[in-house]
């Protein structure tokens, strides 16, 4: 799906010199996996970031009544990784195979699964008390973010929380005048739409789409412009699964 260009931008990037490593827990992964994943090879930010995320986890989610948590595009671990002391049951899923191998082979605690493009997951209904994404819908088509949405809350128990990142109102100046406009009237602007998934494909969510599309069939409770520690400047949306349907 991704053309030669860019993934010969991936090794080059990859073959950079890196001197961190961790101090303690799991090794690092190969760099090649840090950017297909991450975008960078920098293990600095790899490894802060990945913390940060975990920990701005936290301060949307009450962690200890967290007994089961899915990684929704875990990736090669960033955010995973810090799970490992958590006394309950760690799950991961993502559709690169690399990753989703050097995370079963050097991170024991998590049952990680692979997924394709679409839907569904490796895992029963309503599995979950916490699900997160990560700049993970961020990178999807209107439709496949509208798929994920209902097969995420499908493994979530009721009163379980999907917590996602979004690219919203700080990103802005990123956009086209006519793609702006567009923002501004509350739609979902996504580029390179025919490279869903990959980094290259990019989705901006104005406040209005998630609070009319996004969090359908779902209890919204906060949108966090900005919030997300670990994906600078993403905002933070965290839905609950109703109790009843």
């Amino acid at each position: 799906m991704i053309g030669p260009a860019f993934r010969a931008y991936e090794v080059a990037v990859a073959l950079r010199p890196s001197r961190v490593q961790p101090v303690d827990g799991p090794p690092l992964p190969p760099r090649r996996l840090m950017v297909r994943v991450a975008g960078t090879p920098d293990a600095d930010w790899f490894l802060r970031s990945g913390r940060a995320a975990y920990d701005g986890i936290g301060t949307h989610v009450p962690l200890a009544e967290v007994r089961s948590v899915l990684d929704f595009g875990c990736g090669c671990g960033r955010v995973l990784r810090y799970w490992r002391e958590h006394d309950g049951r760690v799950a991961g899923s993502d559709r690169d195979d690399g990753a989703v191998d050097w995370c079963r082979r050097n991170l024991p605690f998590a049952n990680v699964a692979r997924n394709d493009l679409e839907p569904p997951l490796a895992f029963d209904d309503e599995s979950f008390d916490l699900v997160y994404a990560l700049s993970v819908f961020t990178h999807l088509t209107e439709e496949l973010q509208r798929a994920w949405r209902d097969e995420l809350r499908r493994v979530l128990r009721p009163g379980g929380r999907l917590l996602l990142t979004t690219h919203g109102r700080s990103y802005l100046p990123r956009l086209d005048s006519d793609e702006r406009n567009r923002f501004e009237e509350g739609e979902l602007v996504v580029r390179w739409s025919d490279l869903p998934g990959s980094n290259l494909c990019s989705a901006y969510h104005p406040e209005a789409y998630v609070r009319s599309t996004l969090a359908d069939g779902f209890e919204l409770l906060t949108i966090d412009p900005e919030g997300a520690r670990g994906n600078p400047t993403q905002d933070v949306v965290v839905l609950r699964r109703p109790l009843s349907v």
